[in-house]
């Protein structure tokens, strides 16, 4: 198939125009991958929800298709989900909680145009959410706030709301405010139409969306009473001592919409899902890393940001991610990586509902295609028609966690080659090798401890070869040269070693600790040490 555009540049503006690309950011246990499910229910694009730890005859959430993660009700990996809603179509890219994979998460969130920030309404502003909300910050993403959990209780939500404006410098700006304290949520108010009160009526276990009513602001008082008397004084409190709500100011990120409700009894959710509608942006034009951007409207160009191998168990294949950023994509197309500059088709390519794949002929900027076996990608990598492009790398986190990795059954070396192999593209784990250790003890390193129980799940049961993981001392990576490398080597009294990380050949300078590395550069003060990116602060 040619290379040349088929679609005319107003039809891909329009297309463009409807698509909303957004992922979900919390702390481990705030609700992320069950606002997903919420979401994706509300927007039917399932009938039927189910809760992270699914109970009888409900499933696990959809969004979280790996064994593990359904085991541990966590999500480590990040899925796609692409809906219809309102004439828009949705593409939802979910990303892992847990604080082990801040690495995957940053990824992701190359990817999207907008951001929904989860708060617990009980712990309030947790780690993990302060520094993914950093990395949107970083990358320029605005953000949504959910205030979930206000069927439980909690914290009070002007205090909440305080904590936001102070510890994340950024203004929260009521859209939906609660009528009832945390844990009494007698129904919802809009800031913008303050004369009716959505009251909800739950459904058993969650599995459907809330039933909503519409009261009167007369049958509210009279049925509310100090409730929705109290929601109505503290909207106009926020309201009228805050900036109001500004397209401009929320695009720019200086001020975050805010929303409350239950996810899990699907409480606001649909009033969430109209504001990523409405508020959120549609694609727009992309830095590109030697200055300059490509527009929308220009040729094919798309990012690679996952890789993931066994998502289908019957095939045991590899897809990688790719977030088309302008132009149109056809299946079949030849397009240029632009790291190597070869061509390639892309012959298959699907859209992916979790675990569920259906084939793709067609994509839009903000859409995210799944290429099948397309081994010679990368997570990073470029993809382009027409004008040569490529988009600024995605760094490299500073691993924390070292171990030896070795095959439990040495006949299996040719299986355990090829998990490692796989797990180091999709960037599950950073491998570094040395001549010293060989191909057989690659070392493992990782931002999180968690990360070691996923490689050891996925090589037993992915790669059918068993590993032993024998931890080493190390704390602290630094990027060096062959100079750096033989200085090390050569200090007697630092316990320390460079290993070659494998992805991009780039030496790293492992020390135990921070006294091991300052006496290294008291002694070296010439030497090579950068840092790495080492939170997403």
């Amino acid at each position: 198939m040619s290379t040349v555009q088929s679609i005319p540049v107003p039809q891909v503006l329009h297309e463009a125009g409807r698509r909303r690309t957004f992922a979900v950011i919390s702390h481990p246990d705030a609700g992320k991958s069950t606002l997903t499910e919420a979401l994706a229910l509300h927007a039917r694009a399932i009938t039927s929800a189910g809760a992270v730890h699914a109970k009888g005859d409900r499933r696990g959430v959809t969004s979280d298709w790996m064994e593990l993660e359904r085991e541990r009700g966590i999500s480590v990996t990040s899925a796609a989900l692409q809906f219809g809603y309102r004439g828009h179509v949705m593409n939802l890219v979910d990303t892992p909680g847990h604080a082990d994979f801040s690495e995957d998460t940053y990824r992701v969130l190359a990817a999207v145009d907008c951001a929904i920030m989860l708060v617990d309404a009980a712990k309030g502003l947790e780690e993990q959410t302060r520094k993914l909300f950093a990395v949107c910050r970083h990358r320029g993403v605005p953000v949504i706030t959910f205030i979930n959990k206000w069927d439980r209780r909690g914290q009070d939500a002007l205090t909440l709301l305080e904590d936001i404006e102070t510890h994340l410098g950024i203004t929260p700006v009521p859209v939906v405010w609660p009528v009832g304290s945390a844990g009494n949520l007698r129904g919802l108010v809009e800031a913008g139409n303050t004369e009716q009160m959505l009251r909800y009526t739950k459904v058993p276990a969650g599995t459907h969306a809330a039933l909503e009513e519409q009261l009167t602001s007369e049958k509210a008082a009279e049925q509310e009473g100090e409730a929705w008397t109290t929601a109505l004084e503290e909207l106009e409190l926020m309201l009228s001592s805050g900036p109001g709500y500004d397209q401009e100011a929320f695009e720019a990120g200086r001020i975050s919409p805010v929303f409350f409700g239950a996810a899990l009894t699907n409480i606001g959710v649909k009033l969430l899902l109209d504001a990523v509608v409405d508020l959120a942006p549609a694609p727009g034009p992309r830095q590109l890393a030697k200055g300059g951007s490509r527009e929308v409207g220009e040729e094919f160009s798309g990012l690679v940001f996952k890789i993931q191998a066994n998502m289908d168990p019957a095939h045991r294949d590899r897809i990688a991610f790719v977030r088309v950023c302008s132009g149109v994509f056809e299946r079949g197309m030849h397009v240029t990586r632009a790291a190597s500059g070869r061509s390639f088709a892309t012959k298959y390519a699907h859209t992916v509902f979790g675990a569920e794949r259906t084939v793709v002929d067609t994509a839009y900027p903000g859409d995210v295609v799944g290429l099948i076996n397309a081994s010679a990608l990368r997570v990073g990598d470029t993809l382009f028609t027409g004008k040569k492009t490529e988009f600024p790398p995605l760094p490299a986190f500073a691993p924390e966690y070292f171990a030896v990795a070795r095959p439990k059954d040495i006949s299996r070396s040719k299986q355990f080659r090829k998990g490692v192999a796989q797990l180091d593209e999709e960037g599950v784990i950073q491998v570094l090798v040395s001549d010293r250790r060989g191909d057989q003890a690659p070392v493992m390193a990782a931002v999180g401890p968690m990360q070691f129980d996923v490689i050891l799940h996925r090589m037993e049961h992915e790669f059918s070869s068993p590993i032993a993981l024998d931890q080493l001392s190390y704390r602290l990576a630094r990027i060096t040269d062959a100079e750096g490398a033989a200085a090390l080597a050569k200090a007697r009294l630092i316990s320390g070693e460079v290993l070659t990380r494998r992805s991009d050949d780039v030496l790293l300078a492992l020390f135990a600790d921070k006294w091991q590395l300052n006496a290294f550069q008291r002694a070296q003060p010439d030497i090579l040490l950068q840092p790495l990116i080492a939170t997403a602060d």
